[in-house]
């Protein structure tokens, strides 16, 4: 009988024997193979962690002007430490490697207890700029284990004809992370101005998941999660083969086998391809606020649509994928149709006229490609490193990671050297439109004037033939209708002068705003074709990766796989 062959299901089998009482807290290993609705509960949190871990970490990008203004940090600062936050996360996720000895769920409830902690009350209360930069570098460093951690319990929850699905899911953790993020500002910050407020939110909202995750996330033994699963009907088998399986043995030289052209070539073009998420979801805000003048609540909003797009079509990606059995065509259609919307995004930059549904359209467009592209490209990324060792997908995600935030951080370092303009912007438009409120109606009787009527005005006494050029030179300007009203603006530029730091600040500062606006959107426009250059470049790369073109031949190989497991239970059955 098949039974025999099951064992493992036999409670008082040692492979079956699970840890008890408050050592499930940290012993979290299945010796067997859950059934479907556990699967399903395990993937559930998994995906619950990784939105709220995404939320966390995108949240600053929601309110990043107000951080900047309230902190007088310089934008080359804000970007820099980013940069220096994603290069930490980078070898955090190659650390992160080492879940394929040490397991992965301690490593996501342990990270979700640090960011639940630095978000709620670190970074809000951090005294001064360098403090938070700091604070954030190390969310970043934690962010990049669970950036390794989570997709591999993905894996190890889902077989191969399952993948896309299940990593489409995971893929929504960054996408719903990022929505929920916008929403929350979109709605509260109108109410809730201090930025901090949005940290407390998302602060709470992780340990909520972290005390979740604590109680209720489990990971597969290392003898089940070692071996290809191509179907769950390799369930039997698998937990079979599971008790001659050596762990150490079968990660040796893990780390030699990764380093293929295949893994390190796709690793390398899903990191150009994202280019535009990654400058999207962390200065999105900066980009409408700079360019079009949108406020933060205007700009989250328009990234809704973008947001809400993504995640249907990872969905429906992955289903589709799932049922076609093949990945490479949605990844090279989905990158046609997000270079397509990257080169109407980027031509938009220097159109000022361009309305809110048209950034909505522009995005959605991108957003679709995207979310084809990213959920394919994941199952079959794992699918590319199962080729070659199926106990080492921590190991091969680590590289992905490790990549990835490698990429990124070049990206923002010249990101931040080749727009000037919205560095200066960001440093100093803030307080120019502050000056330039508090000081409106001098500002322009002044501006009204040549500057050797203002220097008449200024002797003491006051030039008399300055004083009545400066008169007509107010009507001329349309300030006032006749000389009476002029005589009044002249009267309050004498009597309420601008204050002596607000003219150094216009003198000092005034040009260059003015130039930078002028050059701000060319600058954002040719940032904008380089990510679209990005997405180019990845399409290459869709052709080494593991997997078939035709449905027809993906479902004879899984045909064939089916026939494989029968007969090893046939003569699995057959020895008893």
């Amino acid at each position: 009988m098949v039974g025999t062959l099951v064992r493992p299901h036999d409670p008082d089998h040692p492979l079956r024997t699970e840890p008890r009482g408050i050592s499930r807290l940290w012993r979290r290993e299945l010796n067997s193979y859950p059934d479907p609705a556990r699967r399903y509960f395990y993937l559930g949190i998994t995906v619950l962690a990784t939105v709220v871990s995404y939320y966390e970490l995108y949240v600053q990008g929601t309110v990043a002007t107000k951080i900047i203004a309230d902190y007088q940090i310089t934008f080359f600062q804000f970007v820099m430490f980013a940069a220096i936050g994603n290069l930490l996360g980078a070898f955090a996720s190659v650390a992160a490697g080492l879940a394929d000895r040490w397991g992965r769920a301690n490593l996501v409830v342990g990270g979700l207890v640090l960011t639940a902690l630095l978000t709620a009350f670190a970074l809000p209360y951090a005294p001064n700029g360098l403090t938070y930069l700091y604070l954030f570098a190390v969310l970043n460093i934690v962010e990049g284990v669970t950036l390794v951690a989570t997709p591999a319990l993905i894996r190890d929850f889902s077989p191969q004809l399952g993948r896309a699905s299940a990593m489409g899911f995971w893929t929504l953790g960054p996408v719903l992370g990022s929505l929920v993020a916008a929403a929350v500002s979109t709605n509260t910050l109108d109410d809730h101005p201090d930025w901090r407020f949005q940290f407390h939110v998302a602060g709470i909202v992780g340990i909520v998941v972290a005390v979740i995750a604590l109680l209720g996330i489990r990971e597969l033994s290392p003898r089940l999660r070692d071996q290809l699963m191509v179907s769950v009907r390799d369930r039997q088998v698998i937990e079979a083969r599971a008790a001659g399986i050596d762990p150490e043995q079968a990660l040796k030289g893990s780390w030699r086998q990764m380093m293929k052209f295949d893994i390190i070539g796709s690793a390398f073009a899903i990191a150009l391809f994202l280019l535009f998420y990654y400058i999207f979801v962390g200065f999105f805000v900066v980009y409408y606020g700079t360019v079009f003048g949108y406020s933060e609540a205007r700009a989250n909003g328009l990234a809704n649509w973008y947001w809400v797009s993504n995640a249907i079509t990872l969905v429906i990606c992955g289903v589709l994928s799932d049922k076609l059995r093949v990945r490479k065509p949605f990844m090279l259609v989905g990158a046609i149709i997000a270079v397509v919307g990257s080169g109407i995004f980027a031509s938009l930059a220097t159109k000022p006229d361009t309305s809110y549904y048209t950034f909505a359209i522009a995005l959605m467009i991108i957003a679709i490609g995207a979310g084809l592209v990213f959920c394919a490209w994941m199952a079959g990324f794992t699918e590319t490193v199962e080729k070659y060792n199926p106990a080492a997908s921590a190991t091969g995600l680590a590289v992905w990671g490790g990549t990835l935030r490698t990429v990124v951080t070049i990206a923002l370092i010249v990101f931040v050297l080749v727009l000037p303009a919205t560095s200066t912007l960001a440093d100093h438009g803030p307080r120019l439109q502050r000056v330039v409120a508090a000081n409106s109606e001098n500002i322009a009787t002044a501006q009204a004037l040549s500057p050797e009527t203002l220097a008449g005005l200024q002797k003491d006494p006051p030039d008399l033939t300055a004083a009545t050029s400066a008169l007509d030179q107010i009507v001329k300007a349309g300030l006032a209708p006749n000389q009476d009203a002029a005589i009044q603006r002249l009267l309050k530029l004498g009597s309420n002068p601008i204050p002596a730091n607000d003219q150094w600040y216009l003198k000092t500062y005034g040009a260059d705003v003015q130039q930078a606006q002028k050059d701000n959107p060319g600058q954002w426009q040719n940032w904008w074709w380089a990510c679209f250059v990005g997405q180019i470049l990845f399409i290459p790369f869709i052709f080494i990766m593991s997997g078939r073109w035709s449905p027809k031949k993906a479902r004879e190989d899984a045909e064939a796989h089916a026939a494989k497991v029968r007969d090893e239970l046939a003569k699995l059955e057959a020895r008893g």
